[in-house]
């Protein structure tokens, strides 16, 4: 199994397939790490659509979403279902963020999170607008999930380090 990446080195690249919500319905395009806008992103590795610990991690995300936006942040998740699975999660929960279908769990691979035979590791990095990873998070069991509060401070951080550099 590849090693999670060392904080302040580059966030391995991808490309993904994804949905995000809209009021006008899902949107599907295509998301990729380096043209994710500049600022701070909160990559969200999650093992499933419609399970406990998911759906209350990122229906409280969802619910917080403008203290992310308000530190110029964006949040992807990422889990193995298909867009469909993600449509259909998003729907039920209102999740109002890009749901990523990394299907054959590549990207949970180079990020070093992915269990075989179990998915992948409920984890959070958080990638600056660079593309290095500030600050990781990897769960060993993922039956807890990490809050808004610790994940904003540790956004904050990583903000007032660049304005301050």
């Amino acid at each position: 199994m590849s090693r999670t990446p060392a904080v302040d080195s580059a966030a391995p690249g991808f490309t993904l397939p994804g949905t995000v919500r809209t009021d006008s319905g899902p949107q599907r395009g295509s998301y990729t790490l380096g043209e994710h806008g500049g600022g701070p992103l909160v990559l969200v590795f999650y093992p499933g659509d419609n399970t406990p610990v998911c759906t209350k991690q990122l229906c409280s995300y969802t619910s917080e979403l403008e203290r992310f936006k308000e530190l110029g942040a964006t949040v992807w998740a990422v889990s193995p279902q298909d867009l469909d699975s993600h449509e259909g999660f998003a729907e039920q929960y209102d999740l109002r963020f890009p749901l990523l279908a990394d299907t054959d769990r590549a990207v949970a691979k180079a990020y070093g999170i992915s269990l075989p035979g179990l998915g992948l590791r409920r984890s959070v990095f958080v990638v600056d607008g660079e593309g290095a990873v500030r600050w990781k998070h990897v769960a060993l069991a993922g039956l807890t999930f990490q809050d808004v509060d610790t994940l904003t401070a540790r956004i904050a951080e990583v903000t007032q380090g660049r304005r301050a550099g």
